[in-house]
């Protein structure tokens, strides 16, 4: 006779078990960073109906004294110290992205011991890498009564999280697993990306002639990214350099269209390794701080009657936004 039941067959070398029970989310982590996303950027709306609910998140300046490098990101809450716009940045992210991890089916103390972790060791990588003689640019160094900079910006705080980021990962293993379940990069970068595209159309809104005056210098320049560079990149990578599509693919996006972000973005959506966008997202970095220190003076020297080109230069060129924004900071009369 035939048994009622049969042992589950061995699974053989190389091949694919699928789970049988999955436990169900409610939505998926890209509709997650949407909601997130635009719940934010309604939220800031209101000040345009005189009712400021995020004035009171904290900001960073360049500083050279610690007790001036945060505040309030909108004057209306001048009056707050720093380190309680601080305080209430984290409770309300923790609260809002809390939610959103409860959404996941994600551990939520778990992630919010993670977040607070990961939270206050980013803002103190920040903090140190807006410090002025690190961030100042050469236009801003009066200001601050320096007579040398290294005029990194304070994007010089990535570096510093990149380098902190490596040591945990390598010699505190123990500290990685101990906050892994807020180790989302993607969920943080796709978030940031729709508050930031929501910011972008109010702005075109607010200034429609200049709006329209480099709507097509903007046409081409995304032309020339997606079209020209993003298939050179990947054509050499895969051609000459003998990379795989799981490499070549995010470099080719980070190279092209808008450096981290983008790279992670496409990373996730061929299911990369999480390796393959770090690296890639590092590499655009360091290269983002190294343009920073000379295309500048190329564009002073050769462009400096040319503000459009070389701002479409500058900003296809170095690919971080805060980096492209600082390229083009303000230079000394010729």
């Amino acid at each position: 006779m035939k048994p009622d039941s049969e042992p589950a067959p061995t699974p053989q070398p190389g091949s694919i078990t699928l789970a049988t029970e999955t436990k169900p989310v409610f939505l998926n982590e890209d509709w997650l960073s949407v909601l997130t996303g635009l719940f934010l950027f309604l939220l800031s709306l209101t000040v345009f109906f005189r009712l400021d609910l995020l004035g009171w998140a904290v900001t960073t300046a360049v500083w050279t004294k610690p007790a001036s490098a945060l505040g309030s990101i909108s004057k209306s809450y001048a009056g707050l110290p720093g380190l309680v716009c601080l305080a209430a940045t984290y409770v309300f992210l923790s609260a809002l992205l809390g939610i959103g991890a409860a959404a996941l089916r994600i551990n939520v103390g778990r992630f919010l011991k993670g977040f607070a972790a990961v939270f206050f060791a980013s803002y103190l990588a920040w903090f140190i890498g807006s410090w002025a003689y690190i961030a100042a640019t050469p236009d801003k160094r009066k200001a601050f009564g320096l007579t040398w900079s290294l005029s990194l910006t304070a994007e010089a705080g990535f570096i510093v999280a990149l380098l902190a980021g490596l040591a945990i990962g390598n010699f505190l293993p123990s500290v990685t697993r101990a906050i892994k379940e807020a180790i989302r990069p993607e969920l943080y970068i796709k978030t940031a990306i729709v508050i930031l595209g929501g910011f972008l159309g109010v702005t075109a809104a607010e200034q429609l002639r200049l709006a329209s005056a480099v709507m097509f210098q903007g046409i081409c320049a995304i032309v020339v990214a997606y079209l020209v560079f993003w298939a050179a990149v990947y054509y050499v990578a895969r051609r000459y350099f003998k990379f795989s599509r799981e490499w070549a693919a995010p470099l080719a996006s980070g190279i092209s269209i808008c450096g981290v972000s983008a790279a992670i973005a496409t990373g996730s959506a061929i299911r990369a390794r999480p390796i393959v966008p770090v690296m890639v997202s590092s590499l655009v970095v360091i290269f983002s701080v190294v343009e920073l220190l000379f295309l500048p003076f190329v564009a002073q020297t050769f462009l400096y009657h040319q503000p459009l080109v070389a701002g479409a230069w500058l900003g296809l060129a170095v690919k971080t936004d805060g980096a492209a924004v600082a390229s083009a900071a303000p230079s000394p009369k010729r």
